[in-house]
């Protein structure tokens, strides 16, 4: 006999009243202007993006999530930026002279003098005084090599080392430019997605293209420009040592140091050595402040191993000025009073309170390890992504309507039952889409509309199980009982596999892609769940009140 227990009545109602509540919020949402406080803080430029915000009246005990639009409903900015990874290699050669010129010091009985030479960006040239001394110069320097991991297998270290006469050659290795180039795109990835995340934006997409692009594309940003003046600045920051402070934008820097002009001194240079003691790679922590006169400046914390060189330098330099540089700009040349042990320390200079904060914004996210050139960019406007939304809701209720129709016509009673349970499932999908934050793009309204049309299929299966049952005389409570019992394994068999290509579609896709199968995947488990458990207890419901001697499916 038909039978459910009182416990799974409650929880198969409560299921589906907690799901419409999560869902009824995306029916009374409002366009506003954006008015993101970080933001407003760096003082972006440009047309007011948008934002959906729940009407002034609506209860505040109410669940109040609402579903996050793509960029392709929502508007925003798109860009693909390719990475210079050649950028890196010239930093990564400056900061090995440093090593490379303490390994020679002690073999100079040996060496001789070493001075550095012109180089190219990927490598360093050393002329020592004493040809005869090159293979003890080679053999001391192939010790600063490190060994790397590539796909090839062990063996492979970062640096070859050669000479020639007196002039020693470090380069990088093929295979160290290789992994140097990935690891520079990854991390320009991560940089990316955490100075996006620090103003605020919403489910941006953030991706790697092949081998040296990334796609960035950020709803609710008002325009590429803003989204460029968000990620492309460096803030590159260093601590460097000043070798001398004049007037001359022509002054001769020589080998190994590089002139830079003042931030806030005009018509002031610094001559300062290219080898910086500490980077902003090893900030842990910045934040804006004022300085003991007021003024608004920038504190800073290094980790343990900047905190080590930077309490070093400040003890053994006691009375020589030390440039603080952002962007190759001298943005303060502070003269070391004390040791500074703490690893933390202050930035003054003639900020105003905006641009301290947003010079803290950018070095809380880190320095780019390499430029950026911008390949592409458009901006969608949310006039375009409401067009798509509205096109999406028509799209959807002919598609409603013409299932609910069918129904209606095909299975009667049995028919308005499973109507009944995909207005309830649609209504779960957009529930699920609002608590997980999920995010809807075009394709998934496209994937929503695909659900509707598959969300009674399972019903039709049970239906068409219970008309069979019907034939073979049997009463009207044993054929809906068998008609659920032996669609079972067919519906489950069904969705199962489609869920599994849903699953896969999302870990292996991207973009659109994964927004299809996000609406796809969640389709299916909402429509299970209605045909099997929501239509049978309406059923059960219907058939304990009404006792019918004969039923028609």
């Amino acid at each position: 006999m038909l039978q459910i227990d009182t416990w799974k009545r409650v929880l198969i109602w409560l299921v589906c009243v907690t799901g419409l509540l999560m869902a009824l919020p995306n029916a009374f949402y409002t366009r506003v202007e954006q008015s993101n406080d970080a933001i407003a803080e760096i003082e972006l430029k440009g047309e007011t993006p948008e934002r959906l915000v729940l009407a002034e009246n609506w209860p505040s005990w109410m669940p109040s999530s609402l579903v996050n639009l793509g960029l392709d409903l929502r508007g925003g900015a798109h860009l693909l930026a390719e990475v210079k990874v050649e950028d890196v290699y010239a930093s990564r050669m400056e900061a090995m002279w440093p090593e490379i010129r303490d390994a020679l010091r002690p073999e100079r009985a040996t060496v001789g003098t070493i001075r550095l030479q012109q180089s190219p960006a990927d490598e360093i040239r050393v002329r020592i005084s004493q040809p005869e001394g090159m293979s003890r110069a080679v053999e001391v320097v192939r010790g600063l090599a490190r060994p790397i991991q590539t796909l090839t297998g062990a063996g492979s270290t970062d640096i070859e080392v050669s000479g020639q006469g007196d002039i020693l050659t470090v380069r990088l290795s093929d295979a160290e430019k290789l992994a140097s180039d990935d690891r520079t795109v990854r991390q320009a990835l991560e940089i990316i997605r955490r100075r996006i995340d620090e103003v605020g934006t919403r489910e941006p997409t953030i991706q790697r293209q092949g081998a040296d692009r990334i796609l960035i594309q950020v709803p609710g940003i008002g325009s590429a420009s803003e989204l460029k003046a968000i990620i492309g600045t460096t803030a590159q920051l260093t601590f460097n040592p000043v070798v001398s402070r004049g007037t001359d934008a022509n002054a001769v820097a020589g080998v190994g140091n590089e002139l830079i002009p003042s931030i806030d001194e005009t018509g002031v240079y610094y001559v300062i050595e290219a080898a910086p003691v500490v980077t902003g790679e090893e900030l842990v922590d910045a934040q804006p402040s004022f300085d003991q006169n007021g003024r608004p400046a920038v504190s800073f914390r290094f980790n343990t191993s900047g905190a080590r060189k930077f309490g070093d330098y400040t003890r053994d330099n006691i009375g020589s000025p030390f440039a603080i540089v952002l962007d190759n700009e001298v943005i303060s040349a502070p003269v070391i009073q004390s040791h500074i042990p703490g690893g933390s320390g202050i930035i003054t200079g003639n900020f105003t309170v905006e641009e301290s904060t947003n010079l803290a914004v950018l070095l809380r996210a880190g320095a780019l390890p390499a430029g950026l050139e911008f390949l592409e960019e458009r901006t969608i406007g949310p006039e375009l992504g409401q067009d798509s939304i509205d096109a999406g809701k028509v799209a959807t209720i002919v598609a409603f309507v013409a299932v609910l129709v069918f129904m209606a016509l095909s299975y009667g009673l049995f028919g308005i039952f499973a109507n009944i349970a995909l207005i309830i499932n649609v209504g779960l999908i957009f529930g699920l889409l609002s608590t997980i934050g999920a995010t809807l793009t075009l394709p998934g309204i496209a994937g929503i509309v695909l659900t509707v049309g598959m969300a009674v299929d399972a019903n039709v299966l049970i239906f068409e199980r219970i008309r069979e049952e019907l034939k073979t005389a049997k009463g009207p409570a044993r054929a809906i009982e068998l008609g659920y019992e032996k669609a079972l394994s067919a519906i489950l068999d069904a969705n199962i596999t489609t869920f599994i290509t849903a699953v896969i579609l999302f870990a292996m896709g991207s973009g659109p892609v994964r927004g299809f199968a996000i609406t796809l995947g969640l389709g299916i488990l909402t429509s299970v769940f209605t045909a099997i458990f929501v239509t049978r207890l309406m059923i059960v419901i219907w058939f304990e009140r009404r006792r019918p001697k004969t039923i028609e499916v």
